[in-house]
């Protein structure tokens, strides 16, 4: 299984069996991660994690403080699309795989904007 991209008109398959989401809150201006695993039924959230909370980002009741980050497992099925909205306030979407991140216009090879942008799960490049 592959992850793919798809945002005004450009279409990107990437090799990875999982990768993190982050993005900075448009008002907080405090990170957010998500830890997601490409799988044949979907898109699998396994973990989230914000170093902070207000403004619509408070942390679930069973999240837990760890090196400064509030941690939890969100319980959810996969999802067959994620679908990633961009304000233009808070800086774009970043994607980390193997120790590296690279915003969404970077992987895509051109600017994303304010286009919004379709993750799935896919079979290969």
């Amino acid at each position: 299984m592959s992850l793919c991209l798809a945002s005004a008109g450009s279409l990107k398959a990437l090799s990875l069996a999982a990768f993190t989401l982050v993005w900075t809150h448009s008002i907080e201006k405090i990170d957010w991660q998500e830890d997601w695993r490409v799988t044949a039924g979907g898109l699998q959230l396994v973990q989230a994690r914000v170093k902070g909370s207000g403004a619509g980002m408070e942390p679930p009741p069973e999240a837990r403080l760890v090196d400064g980050w509030f941690q939890w497992r969100p319980h959810r099925p996969p999802m067959p699309e994620v679908v990633l909205g961009n304000s233009g306030a808070a800086g774009e979407w970043r994607l980390c795989h193997d120790g590296s991140c690279r915003t969404l216009s970077e992987i895509l090879g051109h600017p994303v904007g304010a286009n919004v942008t379709r993750m799935t799960a896919c079979n290969g490049p």
